[in-house]
């Protein structure tokens, strides 16, 4: 029976260490999984292809030259965010695809409306889920 009681009170002791070791080891990080940023930052990266693709090749043939250079710009970001996120494995590197990709959606904004469309129609001022701030 002493035996028992013992075995009982050592699991109990290992169980309490175990879930004390496993929240020092997680530091305060952030809840999201790496699964859901990863999904965060594919929706910008597709809302950004989607930002480009909504500007017609009319309204790029009569571009001036500073609304060709933010469509530039804009496909130079949505190129490096594809590449980011292909190769990202960690919410750190998510976020630095957001990042990217809204930066491009700043660009398609100013382009949009150096072409004279209205630069509202790719979406309203959101905040990200890792804080950063998306107006465009």
């Amino acid at each position: 029976m002493e035996f028992a009681v013992l075995l009982a009170l050592l699991l109990v002791l290992g169980a309490v260490s175990a879930v004390i070791a496993l929240r020092r080891r997680d530091d305060g990080r952030e809840a999201t999984s790496d699964l859901d940023a990863e999904a965060d930052a594919n929706r910008w990266v597709v809302r950004l292809g989607g930002g480009l693709d909504g500007i017609d090749v009319r309204a790029q043939a009569r571009a001036d030259d500073d609304a060709a250079r933010a469509l530039a710009d804009a496909a130079e970001r949505l190129r490096t965010a594809r590449a980011r996120l292909a190769s990202a494995r960690t919410p750190d590197q998510y976020t630095a695809v957001v990042r990217t990709a809204t930066e491009g959606l700043r660009h398609v904004g100013e382009a949009r409306r150096a072409l004279g469309l209205d630069p509202a129609a790719e979406g309203e001022r959101r905040e990200l889920s890792y804080g950063l701030d998306a107006s465009y």
